[in-house]
């Protein structure tokens, strides 16, 4: 990016006094240093990460997924090759360990657990146990404390939905709102509606029956929107037609309906951003528009319509959202921001690769004032890590990690207390662990985990407690868990006398 001719005339003619990129890197600092005064102060007790336990011995690996933070302990799924896929817990680099919590489905079946939503000290889930079919539990961490809240259809049926690819990605099917869960549910009786759970059988009930009698309304999408509301996706029959509804709720009967769309419509994406909710909707073109609802009917708006790829990426970004789409004209897929309102409220951050083939922004992640994400210039720097205030002159490479043409291709980026974790590839150690302040220089590749120039691949970065978890492949036990210790400043020390 050219720099600015008021800024060289500030900086003084060539060879006379800061380079461009010095003053480039005091505006990271700056940038880098309001995100870390928003929040208590973190820091990397070194730059190592432990593996944590073989969890399926030899080179297999037990793939640790749905990484999700409990009550100070980290919950996850994974196979040890004698349970099946089942429910994990890790404290980290200290306390207990790692361990199994409990072989809900018996034997080599997996339990197919999904929807990890913490109310409380608790965490709820959706499991088979191979009795009861897919249904409600909770788990406060113990063997003991792991249990089914109730067979909420008796027998073998599945109570509770069992998600597809799609809806794992794009549509929760479960949010804590007041303390309680809420979540979508089948007696036998009154087809799938909305439901509620305090962790209880006794207070775990029906609260609205939307399509009346044993026709399914099907609840998904959940969202909460601040401490007033939550939001799901719902079908109604009106007349001899299906439509699809957004609702708003208090978790009292009496959902209103602020968005009414033909049955073959999907809304998507859900993104709370102050008091807004942000969504997507596809009209069963394979394509779709970027809504958003203050919480009434008269007050939801279709922002923009994208062709081609979908919107993706969404990050709240202060009172504005940011994302990644290809609007189907002469840019292709780029970064867009939208203020809540239509154009020129949502429109284009940048053309960052000139013309139709477009930059392909992904992996976006919030750290303070600013988005960092992948990108492909074009220019033949290749796919590197991006930066963006939301503005076109403040999008620009923030650092090649592999020189030359080559892509050092960052994904897994995870903004947490101040620091930016990811993988990237620089060329010479393949995919391993990254970290970010903010700034150029403290942006840095960590020890590697895999020998050579073979990648461990790490995904998935989640703090909890103080580690920051992640999977990775060491080349030698395969996808396994480990983590960074990671601690408010002064408490690395303890940390390094500990070990």
């Amino acid at each position: 990016m050219k720099p600015h001719l008021p800024l060289l005339i500030l900086l003084g003619a060539a060879g006379c006094g800061t380079e461009v990129e010095d003053v480039t890197e005091v505006q990271d600092v700056a940038a880098a240093s309001q995100a870390s005064d928003l929040s208590q102060k973190w820091e990397l007790c070194g730059k190592k990460a432990v593996r944590l336990e073989d969890i399926h011995p030899g080179a297999a690996g037990s793939d640790p997924a749905d990484l999700f933070h409990g009550d100070r302990v980290l919950f996850f799924t994974a196979n040890d090759g004698t349970h099946g896929r089942e429910l994990w817990r890790s404290s980290g680099t200290g306390g207990s360990g790692t361990a199994l919590v409990k072989d809900i489905y018996p034997g080599l079946a997996s339990s197919e657990i999904s929807n990890f939503t913490r109310v409380g000290n608790r965490v709820f889930f959706a499991a088979d146990d191979g009795v009861h079919g897919y249904e409600l539990w909770v788990t406060d961490g113990t063997s003991a404390g792991t249990y089914l809240v109730k067979d909420i259809y008796p027998g073998p049926a599945d109570g509770v939905h069992r998600p597809s690819p799609f809806f794992r990605r794009n549509s929760p099917l479960m949010v804590e709102f007041g303390g309680v869960l809420y979540f979508g549910a089948d007696d036998g009786v009154n087809g799938s509606e909305l439901w509620r759970s305090d962790g209880t059988e006794a207070g775990t009930y029906l609260v609205e029956d939307i399509e009346p009698g044993p026709a399914d309304s099907f609840p998904h999408t959940f969202a909460r929107v601040g401490d007033e509301a939550f939001y799901f996706v719902a079908a109604q029959e009106e007349g001899s037609s299906d439509t699809v509804h957004l609702w708003r709720s208090t978790g009292v009967p009496g959902a209103i309906s602020v968005l009414s769309r033909a049955g073959d419509n999907v809304i998507f994406s859900p993104l709370a951003v102050k008091s807004r909710l942000y969504f997507l909707l596809d009209n069963d073109e394979g394509e779709a528009s970027l809504w958003r609802t203050d919480g009434a009917a008269s007050s939801t708006e279709r922002l923009r319509h994208f062709v081609g790829e979908y919107p993706h990426d969404l990050v709240a970004l202060g009172h504005r959202v940011v994302f990644s789409a290809g609007s189907g004209e002469a840019e292709g897929e780029e970064l867009w921001i939208s203020n809540g309102s239509p154009p020129p409220g949502t429109r284009l951050v940048k053309d960052i690769w000139p013309g139709p083939m477009g930059s392909s922004p992904g992996s976006l992640a919030v750290l303070g004032s600013r988005v960092f994400f992948a990108a492909n210039d074009g220019s033949g720097d290749g796919r590197e890590l991006w930066v963006s205030n939301g503005t076109g002159a403040g999008t620009r490479l923030f650092k090649d990690l592999a020189s030359g043409g080559a892509s050092s291709d960052p994904n897994a980026l995870a903004s947490i207390e101040g620091t930016l974790f990811f993988s990237a590839n620089d060329g010479v150690h393949g995919f391993e662990p990254w970290v970010s302040d903010g700034t150029r220089s403290g942006t840095k590749q960590l020890r590697g985990l895999a020998h050579g120039s073979a990648s461990s691949s790490p995904r998935d970065f989640v703090r909890s407690g103080w580690d920051v978890f992640f999977s990775a492949d060491d080349g030698t036990t395969g996808r396994e868990l480990w983590a960074l210790p990671f601690r408010p400043k002064g408490e690395c020390e303890h940390h390094r006398g500990a070990n």
